[in-house]
């Protein structure tokens, strides 16, 4: 069983940044795809962005292209989104996900990944 907890939520204003972490725990040592996804009020959760255990593409949903950066810290089972420029539409709770099986360019908002976190608040005022 792997364990996530994320952190870093909270309310900013438009075009102010925040930085998402998300802590592993529990069976790391295995070699995991890490995802972000978000999901708003009363909307389906979507893919935010994926990265890979090691080497390898990194994904990002067309979206946050140029605004959000996902990176992670193998020594720390650690994996970060950093998101600038926020926009009121980027409002919503984010999730971290892992998966021992997908690779990062093929996860999608449809991805059933094997272990979720119970997510974060980004609130992003007008």
């Amino acid at each position: 069983q792997v364990r996530l907890v994320e952190s870093g939520g909270g309310l900013v204003q438009a075009g102010e940044s925040l930085r998402l972490s998300c802590q592993a725990s529990g069976r790391t040592s295995s070699v995991y795809t890490m995802g972000w996804f978000r999901q708003a009020p009363g909307k389906e959760r979507e893919f935010v962005a994926a990265i890979p255990w090691s080497r390898g593409i990194i994904s990002y949903a067309d979206f946050v292209k140029g605004r959000f950066t996902i990176s992670r810290d193998n020594a720390k089972n650690t994996v970060y989104l950093q998101m600038n420029s926020l926009k009121p539409e980027d409002t919503a709770v984010y999730y971290c996900a892992a998966d021992r099986t997908i690779v990062a360019t093929l996860v999608s908002s449809k991805t059933r990944m094997e272990y979720w976190g119970k997510g974060t608040l980004v609130t992003v005022s007008s």
